[in-house]
């Protein structure tokens, strides 16, 4: 008997029919001698397959029994054989090959008569059912491991970017992947002006159209198209073939088809719910393929290629789908917070130019020109910026330190931040009113002494005594104007010559006798202080004032929780008076101790104060000028000579003295 010819096996028996599952697929080899008799019973319940060698037996996902015989060469063990073929054989010569692999082994030379037989072979088929399932729950178990894996790869991906372009087209890339898509749509729901809800369509995908521009339209969202019916009742939608749509509220319009030849044909489109169950956009997968690499431009391609969406591509996409959402929702949080952040920089900047009129639009100069510099730095590639790279968030975090350097300037009394000249105005008025005094005194006392002469001499002499009378009194009232004007020119805060300084001394000395006949100094002793400043406008006490500003400012930025890409802003700022040799306020650290951020801005710092303009007590220097006063610092050890030079060259500082910068 052949056991290889089905159509010639007489029925199977009763045992072997009752059995209700799917009929065994049994493998043999060519020749089979040696097989019992007892495979022509099995008849229609099994399939007799012949191979040639132990590698071609495979019966796919059925179960399979691979029969044996001593004339099979089994050299090359049962490796390329699944796992759930049970191994039998006449006699011993699939043992050593079987159990060298730890598979199900049965000798049918001891068993006896039809029935045994019958029964062994049933046997075998449920072992090789019993492993095919273990073997599938396992292929399963590992997809689905696998799945949420990947789900969960995605999920992190997601969170992790902050870009919103990017994010969306993130979103749209992974749903294609774990769904194995040729092409997909991602649509976001926005406010008209009307106050309607509205799906703008932002992101599109397509492996068999790579070419195609992102669209930027916008649909009702209503349940008249598909991505609207899913985002008006809140669940994913399946269509096995768009151009079949029959008897739905929802149409598919092929005008995209017809334009750039394409076939779309099964389609999964999923609602984006945040953690509120709110829909915020939808996810529209187009085609799922057999093959990744499949292009499906035709009708014949889609029938080849296309696969409908099932459950478990809901099941994933909607589990994407939630996380997108979420990432969706947290971008746009984040964006908020960053708005929200934004506007009280600008308040803070804002804050600090109204405090000091006279230096508007600085801390904004600063912080460009810082951020100019340390871009054009991030590009260098030799040098010493040749591995200096900064990233965005770092650029972020420095323009911030930037725009706030001077915020410390609000802790600082307004008569000393705003002092336009040496002597406090209060001061100044009180001197304008003693000289003013001084002239009526001097007056008085010319009056005074021209009556007494005549009361006591008459006309007698009255001519000549007035004329020197006259030359006295106009020498103490030129006296008088030259030691104003001096105080005048010594109260402007530039540096106070040698004469200077001598004629303030002669000044505080001169006294006069007031109304009350009580002698008082032409200054007193603290104008002639403010007077006799060597430089600027500021005594040593209102510069240590002035220079507190650094430590109000890290001391206001350290209050503030700064998330972890910012948590350097309060030190960068910190150092903006710091030089590399040590010799700067307030902490007088050295160059080691100061990052580049800080490096940089010192120099934009100092060249912004050097060439700005609306300062009212110096004159602007010419670009030229300040450039050489940053060399000359940079030679001395008190700035970054590499920071300057890329300056200087770079011509970078241009750019803040062509434009207005009084405003953000």
């Amino acid at each position: 008997m052949n056991p290889m010819t089905p159509s010639t096996a007489p029925a199977a028996s009763n045992a072997a029919t009752s059995d209700p599952r799917p009929r065994a697929s049994f493998v043999v080899f060519t020749p089979p001698s040696g097989a019992p008799a007892v495979f022509a019973a099995l008849g229609d319940t099994a399939d007799l397959r012949p191979v040639e060698s132990p590698a071609r037996a495979n019966p796919g996902d059925l179960p399979g029994i691979l029969l044996l015989s001593s004339e099979h060469d089994l050299d090359g063990g049962l490796i390329e054989v699944p796992a759930h073929v049970v191994v039998l054989s006449v006699d011993e010569t699939g043992r050593r090959a079987a159990e060298a692999e730890g598979r199900l082994f049965l000798a049918l030379e001891d068993v006896n008569g039809e029935e045994a037989a019958l029964r062994a072979l049933r046997s075998a088929a449920h072992h090789s059912w019993s492993l095919l399932g273990q073997s599938r729950s396992r292929s399963q178990l590992q997809r689905v491991q696998e799945q949420v894996r990947e789900l969960n790869r995605i999920g992190m991906a997601l969170m992790s970017e902050r870009d919103p372009e990017a994010l969306l087209g993130l979103i749209l890339t992974q749903a294609r992947r774990v769904t194995t898509s040729d092409a997909g749509s991602l649509y976001l729901v926005e406010q008209a002006e009307d106050g309607k809800e509205r799906l703008h369509f932002l992101r599109a995908q397509n492996d068999s159209l790579p070419d195609l521009p992102d669209p930027d339209f916008t649909l009702p969202l209503d349940r008249s198209s598909i991505a609207g019916y899913a985002a008006s009742t809140g669940e994913p939608l399946i269509i096995d073939d768009v151009y079949e749509i029959d008897d739905a509220p929802y149409s598919f319009n092929r005008g995209f088809d017809r334009q750039h030849g394409y076939r779309a044909k099964s389609m999964l489109t999923v609602p984006m719910k945040d953690h509120k169950d709110r829909v915020v956009g939808v996810l529209q997968l187009i085609n799922r393929k057999r093959s990744p690499s499949a292009k499906i431009r035709s009708d014949a391609d889609s029938d080849l290629h296309v696969l409908p969406y099932g459950d478990a591509e809901v099941e994933a996409v909607s589990s994407l789908a939630g996380q997108a959402a979420v990432s969706i929702e947290n971008g746009q949080l984040y964006r908020d917070i960053e708005n929200l952040f934004e506007g009280f920089i600008k308040a803070a900047v804002t804050a600090i130019d109204q405090r000091d009129p006279t230096t508007s639009g600085h801390s904004v100069r600063v912080a460009t020109l810082t951020c100019d510099v340390a871009e054009l730095a991030d590009r260098t590639s030799s040098g010493p910026f040749g591995e200096t790279r900064f990233s965005k968030e770092q650029m972020r975090e420095l323009r911030y330190a930037g725009l706030l350097h001077d915020f410390g300037k609000v802790g600082v009394r307004e008569e000393v931040l705003v002092k336009p000249k040496k002597l406090p105005h209060v001061m100044m008025e009180r001197v304008q009113s003693r000289f003013e005094l001084i002239r009526r005194s001097l007056e008085a006392d010319f009056l005074r002494r021209k009556a007494e002469f005549l009361t006591q001499n008459g006309h007698s002499g009255y001519e000549a005594f007035m004329r020197e009378l006259d030359e006295e009194f106009e020498r103490e009232l030129e006296r008088v104007d030259r030691f104003q004007q001096a105080i005048l020119e010594s109260n402007e805060p530039r540096i106070l010559p040698e004469s200077a300084a001598g004629i303030l001394e002669e000044i505080a000395r001169t006294t006069f006798r007031s109304f009350n006949g009580v002698e008082a100094p032409y200054i007193t002793s603290d104008e002639l202080h403010f007077l006799s400043i060597p430089k600027g406008s500021l005594d040593p006490e209102e510069r240590l004032q002035i220079e507190s500003h650094v430590t109000h400012t890290f001391n206001f930025l350290n209050q503030i929780p700064w998330t972890e890409d910012l948590a350097r802003v309060a030190e960068i700022a910190f150092g903006h008076h710091e030089k590399l040799n040590g010799k700067g306020y307030p902490r007088g650290v050295t160059g080691e101790q100061l990052p580049l951020q800080t490096r940089i801005m010192t120099v934009s710092d100092i060249f912004d104060a050097l060439t700005a303009s609306d300062r009212p007590y110096k004159r602007a220097l010419p670009p030229e000028k300040a450039l050489d006063i940053l060399n000359m610092e940079a030679k001395s050890g008190d700035l970054d000579a590499a920071v300057v030079e890329l300056v200087v060259e770079s011509k970078i500082y241009e750019r803040i003295l062509k434009e207005d910068w009084r405003d953000l």
